[in-house]
């Protein structure tokens, strides 16, 4: 053992063979990792892992730094393949944002902007403004403004209109969606006290009605999300709701969590209400997400009456909860799109995988599977089967989109194994596993990420 500690480099020899390798690495990162390699070389000895001091030769072990390093390197936000099938994929970043909508993020970072300017009285802007007027063309409401993200609008809405007071919502939706986002608790800090009406599975119009005092600031639907109670259960459809909050002067909120500005009926996707439809019903302020089912990005869009959007432009939470300059120009070029239906439909890469037709997929999947059972050979056996992808994000959690899965059956591994090595692959690849098989939706795949999905296999099978 002390013939192969007197063996181990020393840092400096180990780190100018790294030099070599990584010239633009700062020298304080490479002389850490060099550091930390030569304490697991040293564990290694001790624990009997080492045993030829000629493995501790510094061209036999450089490899194994050179790749310490080259992770280390690594951007810790990565991209992945999507094989999973589940289109707003809550975990791998929600909407991939369109063509359109990429190249105004990169105009937006490369230069100053007239992001608070206004360029026709040279004085200082609202960068609100960015994105209002579309926002009302597209929805039919009077004004708009924009925060961060769709809880942000919520606590928005309910500490401009309902603090110090209470609004009023039926218990069975008071839900809990992705993330700890409790609706009972961001109305807690927003100062605003909740009313609950009704039971979990019903809720009648005098429950609410019995509910509203002195104290009540407005009525509130929560849409449930992937929330359903199903069976012997009642709801207030909210124009009614909206029609009592009126009568007794008050406004009427909803929170629609995943907004839509396009109608999906077409492609037997139903049951979940466009913008458009919900102001035409008298809702008085809609909140909805950027980064969801409109295919854009993170943000939280609140529309509505001019009144109640210019209280919320006046709160000074509005500073802390509003968008930086790239998630506006990339929300405005997705805005764009929509003002033509089936431009937005073919552009938006939400929209376009939602409305893929089965015929479709099942003719890519095929052709993926042919690829990849010729460049598996003697690894994996690839097929086919029918089988449905989903929304995700919370929308239309209850109906499946037919589709074609590729199948992975390894033979000389386990699927799970494959699946581990999969996301260490790079680019990572997420799909499903189904007993003895790995499955990859096309769906979610665009044709020329086939040739990284093929890499990634190849390299989790170690060809």
């Amino acid at each position: 053992m002390k013939e192969l500690f007197r063996s181990l480099p020393s840092v400096e020899a180990l780190l100018r063979a790294a030099r070599n390798i990584f010239a633009d690495v700062p020298h304080t990162v490479l002389a850490d990792a060099c550091r930390k390699f030569q304490d697991t070389l040293r564990e290694e000895i001790r624990t009997g892992a080492v045993t030829d001091p000629a493995d501790l030769d510094v061209k036999i072990i450089l490899p194994r730094l050179a790749h310490i390093i080259s992770d280390s390197e690594r951007p810790n936000l990565r991209r992945v393949i999507n094989g999973a099938g589940v289109v707003v994929h809550t975990n791998l970043g929600r909407s991939v944002l369109a063509e359109e909508a990429r190249q105004a993020v990169l105009l937006a970072a490369s230069g100053y902007t007239n992001l608070e300017f206004d360029l026709e009285t040279g004085e200082r802007g609202s960068r609100t403004s960015l994105v209002e007027g579309l926002l009302c063309e597209l929805t039919g409401a009077e004004a708009a403004v924009v925060v961060n993200n769709n809880a942000s609008a919520v606590l928005l809405l309910l500490d401009t209109l309902c603090k110090g007071g209470e609004a009023v919502l039926s218990r069975g939706q008071l839900v809990e969606i992705g993330g700890s986002f409790r609706i009972p608790d961001v109305m807690a800090r927003s100062g605003a006290a909740l009313r609950e009406v009704g039971t979990t599975n019903r809720t009648h119009l005098s429950d609410y009605e019995e509910a509203l005092n002195e104290s009540t600031r407005a009525v509130l639907w929560v849409h449930p999300s992937n929330y359903r109670v199903i069976g012997f259960h009642s709801s207030v459809p909210p124009e009614e709701l909206a029609a009592l909050a009126h009568a007794h002067g008050l406004p009427m909120l909803e929170d629609l969590g995943s907004g839509s500005l396009f109608d999906f009926s077409a492609w037997g996707l139903h049951d979940e209400p466009a913008v458009p439809e919900v102001i035409k019903a008298g809702i008085d302020v809609v909140t909805f997400s950027g980064d969801k089912v409109l295919g854009g990005p993170q943000a939280g869009i609140i529309v509505g009456k001019k009144e109640y959007i210019d209280r919320m432009k006046k709160n000074q939470l509005l500073r802390a909860l509003r968008c930086d300059k790239l998630t506006l120009a990339a929300l405005e070029a997705t805005l764009r799109l929509y003002r033509d239906p089936e431009r937005a439909r073919k552009a938006i890469p939400t929209l376009r995988r939602m409305t893929a037709l089965p015929a479709e997929l099942e003719a890519r999947a095929g052709e993926l599977a042919a690829r990849l059972g010729q460049t598996l050979s003697g690894h994996a056996e690839c097929g086919l089967k029918a089988d449905f992808s989903r929304v995700g994000g919370g929308a239309f959690p209850e109906q499946g989109m037919p589709t074609t899965l590729v199948c992975i059956r390894p033979s000389r591994i386990t699927a799970s194994e494959l699946r581990e090595r999969l996301l260490s692959s790079d680019p990572p690849l997420v799909g499903r596993l189904d007993r003895d098989m790995f499955q990859i939706d096309p769906r979610t795949v665009e044709e020329d990420e086939y040739a990284l999905a093929e890499s990634s296999l190849k390299q989790a099978f170690g060809i």
